[in-house]
């Protein structure tokens, strides 16, 4: 391991074990002004967010795009600050105080009865870490699937915190089963799949259109559906100006077999886009988002065949 792998297991594990003991006004005023800090500094997430935030408001004054990148960071940083507190707190009590901010839940009751499963899909928006344990508390393990992180250490710390909260995570890649069946077998057995669907800048991802830019999206979640007959349910996950949460459950995208993935990709991407322009803050998209902003030989790779690249487009 590196001594840079070294020291991003460290930090993690002392985020953990230091920010829970915190008073929590302490603990959310040191990571708001971490989140100020970001700001001024300006380093390569803080430029690649205000890019992203740029698209879902294209009116936007540079002021008023700075404000957004402020209440942007904040909300982020708000997010690591609940997530670092979350393993010592009584999960019974956070599920009685979330359990007042979720609307919806009819289809997903609906869908259950129906005994083909769900799959609920929502973008990098909010806590849904907090939505998941909302999930697991009123209706039992449902199972996810988790990036395999590098150094290995911090992977196993990501799994044993989101099983601590109750979910089951398979592991992207390097599991001992194939993630796609594990993810049959779950929804055959009527059981809830939970996925953060909102960017794949990879070949196997679904064109889409997003704020008036193509991109593209997982194909995953409509791909399941098709096969298994599963609910394909996108979901709303904000933070309130009180301190709070807000979840909304849609009801399902329609999906008809394989030949229609691309279109329910898309309406899938619909629901996220205007999600995400009522409350952009809440959008934790630090990465490259859209195919324009990568290096131009990763963008080649992405292109449609026969496609034609314009250098310089943004």
């Amino acid at each position: 391991m590196s001594a840079r792998a070294r020291l991003v297991d460290a930090g993690y594990a002392a985020g953990w074990r230091v920010v829970r003991t915190l008073p929590e006004p302490l603990a959310r005023g040191a990571f708001r002004l971490g989140a100020d800090l970001a700001v001024r500094r300006g380093g390569a997430g803080a430029r690649q967010l205000r890019r992203n935030l740029a698209r879902v408001r294209p009116d936007a004054s540079p002021a008023e795009l700075d404000h957004l990148l402020r209440c942007g960071l904040r909300s982020y940083a708000r997010y690591w600050c609940e997530a670092f507190r979350l393993p010592a707190m009584d999960l019974r009590a956070v599920h009685r105080r979330l359990d007042a901010s979720v609307a919806g839940r009819e289809h997903l009751d609906a869908a259950l009865a129906a005994g083909r499963g769900v799959i609920a899909v929502l973008p990098h928006t909010g806590n849904w870490d907090m939505a998941g344990v909302w999930l697991a508390h009123q209706y039992g393990r449902f199972t996810t699937v988790a990036e395999r992180l590098r150094p290995e250490s911090l992977f196993r710390r990501f799994v044993a915190y989101r099983e601590s909260l109750g979910f089951e995570v398979v592991p992207l890649t390097g599991g001992d089963r194939s993630v796609a069946a594990t993810l049959v077998r779950r929804l055959r057995e009527n059981r809830v799949v939970c996925l953060v669907a909102d960017r794949d800048l990879t070949t196997s991802g679904v064109p889409v259109t997003f704020f008036g830019e193509p991109t593209r999206m997982p194909a995953g979640p409509a791909s399941l559906a098709a096969t298994t007959g599963a609910a394909l349910l996108p979901v709303r996950s904000h933070y309130t100006d009180a301190g709070g949460w807000e979840f909304l459950i849609y009801p399902p995208v329609p999906v008809d077999g394989r030949r229609s993935v691309p279109a329910a990709t898309q309406a899938m991407a619909d629901v996220f886009a205007a999600d995400i322009a009522e409350r952009p803050e809440d959008w934790h998209m630090l990465q490259p988002f859209w195919p324009a902003d990568l290096p131009a030989a990763r963008r080649a790779e992405l292109a449609p065949e026969g496609a034609v690249t314009t250098e310089g487009a943004r």
